[in-house]
């Protein structure tokens, strides 16, 4: 079978397409999943640069979330059955062996590039939003909001009834914001902060969604309500920012880290809950995943070069060639 790897640590140039052998049969409590589709995003650029805070050992397959039907079930295995739709971590292979446990069933009817699109972003936007406590009617600022986690945040927020204000570098991508509902859209390449204020009536925004960091943080600080609550999702800018104690203290702010796979490991039961929420909205079409490029499974290093270029709006898909 067909895969792309990681073999040595760098950037997309470096990953190797190459023919594999097929994967042994699947043992007591695991099944084999033929992938049909694999979403990307910005933190499998890092993985693979080895910036990532945990460390894949090498030789690796790229990516980490996938989509695909169930081919054979091993001994054991209840719950699952040859042909069932499924989500699950794998990567840019043909073809995988997993444990059931890291399987989720895929509701009838759902798109697997849209599965294959949306866990990541929307895990982590949904369970943000949840930790800065947003409320309907409470003003929800997105930056980074044509990335994938950005959008999802723009999809969710909308959901959980905020007004979003959205910023994004170019008015294309503003554009594609705009349709997934946000109510208000800044291009930030001249900064935000008075816009943002404008739109509030000079109260600021009570919780802003930050996977920018860098000056993007250190301006969402001067435009924050009281009692706003401003969350960390990363730092695509480069630059991880200092927080001013002194502004949150003026505030009555918070700023609030968090990671999905802390939540996973931590929080197993919130986690299958916000999964079973997400997949029903997936499921009645209330989540939208947006897909800007699907391109097939031995262009991935272009997929990944185009994420590095900041070329894709909300997710970039790899699909079997």
């Amino acid at each position: 079978m067909k895969g792309v790897f990681c073999e040595k640590l760098g950037t997309p140039d470096d990953l190797v397409v190459r023919e594999v052998d097929d994967p042994a049969p699947p043992g007591e409590g695991e099944v084999t999943v033929a992938l049909e589709a694999r979403g990307l995003g910005f933190a499998d650029l890092l993985v693979i640069a080895g910036g990532y805070q945990v460390q894949r050992p090498l030789p690796f397959a790229v990516g980490a979330e996938a989509a695909g039907r169930i081919t054979e079930v091993g001994p054991g295995v209840t719950g699952f059955e040859a042909g069932d739709p499924v989500w699950t971590d794998g990567g840019c292979v043909e073809r995988i062996v997993t444990r059931v446990e890291r399987l989720t069933l895929l509701p009838a009817g759902v798109d697997l590039v849209a599965a294959a699109a949306f866990r990541g972003n929307y895990s982590t936007a949904l369970y943000a939003l949840q930790r800065g406590r947003l409320r309907a009617g409470e003003t929800l600022l997105v930056h980074g909001a044509a990335g994938g986690v950005g959008l999802a945040a723009v999809d969710v927020g909308k959901l959980m009834g905020a007004r979003v204000i959205a910023t994004a570098g170019t008015d294309e991508k503003l554009e594609v914001v705009g349709a997934m509902g946000a109510d208000h859209l800044v291009n930030y390449t001249d900064g935000f902060r008075e816009r943002v204020k404008a739109l509030t009536d000079g109260r600021g925004a009570d919780v802003i969604y930050d996977p920018v960091g860098g000056d993007v943080f250190d301006e969402s600080m001067r435009c924050i309500a009281p009692f706003g609550r401003l969350l960390i999702i990363g730092f695509t800018s480069g630059r991880p920012a200092l927080a001013k104690t002194n502004h949150l203290l003026i505030k009555d702010a918070e700023a609030i880290g968090l990671r999905i796979d802390h939540m996973l490991v931590h929080e197993p039961a919130w986690a299958r809950r916000n999964d079973r929420a997400l997949l029903g909205w997936l499921a009645s079409g209330r989540i939208r995943p947006h897909v800007s490029h699907r391109l097939p499974l031995s262009k991935t290093p272009e997929a990944l070069r185009l994420i590095a270029g900041r070329k894709v709006i909300g997710k970039v898909v790899v699909v079997n060639d």
